[in-house]
């Protein structure tokens, strides 16, 4: 990983002038138009519950968004929440932004009252913030394997039985 003085960059909420640059940096860190098309709908659906951006000056580099997830079983409703997306422009990847936008995410949420956080993404990444594999299963869901993963920002949030997991509809994602 190459390290660079961070003397400049900063991890912030998001504003509205920044939306130009998170659209720009979601493109060029996934290749195309679904990934900002998916943060626009989330907006615009009223399901954000955080979303951040790491910027240089006026330079959006990278972009977090946390969503509004339905999880709940007969007798408890989770306050939850999906880490999805998360974009840093390539020419800066593996530098720390991305770290520094997930634990800054991470406490935001759970600022706000997120009880569980869920990401589908690297299992050789996400666990160093404290994501498991096993914190998601036995969760009914639309995903499940080493690549789902939840952390229970508030301890044995996740332990009652038969909790299912809906995604907003933005996702396109059915149970």
């Amino acid at each position: 990983m190459r390290h660079r003085v961070f003397d400049e960059l900063r991890v912030r909420e998001e504003m509205t002038h920044d939306r130009v640059g998170i659209r720009k940096t979601c493109r060029a860190a996934f290749g195309g138009h679904e990934e900002e098309n998916l943060v626009d709908a989330l907006r615009r659906d009223g399901d954000v519950v955080a979303s951040l951006v790491a910027v240089e000056g006026n330079n959006v580099l990278g972009h977090i968004l946390f969503s509004r997830l339905d999880v709940r079983n007969e007798d408890l409703s989770v306050n939850a929440a999906a880490l999805a997306q998360m974009a840093v422009v390539p020419d800066r990847q593996r530098e720390g932004i991305g770290t520094r936008m997930i634990r800054s995410g991470l406490a935001l949420c759970r600022s706000r009252g997120v009880e569980a956080v869920f990401v589908l993404g690297h299992p050789e990444y996400y666990p160093r913030f404290g994501f498991s594999a096993a914190k998601a299963e036995g969760i009914d869901a639309p995903f499940s394997g080493d690549v789902f993963m939840a952390i229970d920002l508030k301890p044995g949030t996740l332990r009652p039985r038969g909790l299912s997991l809906e995604y907003p509809a933005a996702f396109g994602v059915l149970r």
